[in-house]
């Protein structure tokens, strides 16, 4: 009994170290498809707020940036093509993902 409190005892040990080497790589904002501002090329700047009293944020996007339709990566002229056509922005949900270390989008997402 007291092998097993023994170790028992030292794998909770050595994982408490561990638990605190967690570091946020990415932020992920859910906002309406209403607030946000699609960049015009694939270089160039998104425009989101995270709240419907804040301020607009603008953040890069790059030439890894992932535009996910349904679950599909699209190029950017086609997602803002099937983006034009909601008919309710308000209600749509949009994900986009920032990496915090760089500064820059890496993915947008939305299910319609």
């Amino acid at each position: 009994m007291k092998l097993k409190l023994l170790i028992t005892a030292a794998l909770l040990c050595m994982a408490f170290p561990a638990a605190a080497d967690f570091t946020t790589v990415q932020e992920a904002y859910e906002i309406a498809l209403s607030d946000l501002r699609l960049p015009r090329n694939p270089s160039g700047t998104i425009a989101f707020k995270e709240c419907k009293s804040c301020d607009y944020r603008t953040v890069r996007v790059g030439g890894d940036t992932s535009y996910k339709l349904n679950g599909k990566a699209v190029p950017l002229k086609k997602f803002q093509e099937a983006l034009a056509l909601v008919e309710n922005r308000d209600d749509q949900p949009v994900t986009v993902l920032r990496h915090v270390e760089r500064n820059q989008v890496t993915a947008v997402l939305v299910n319609l």
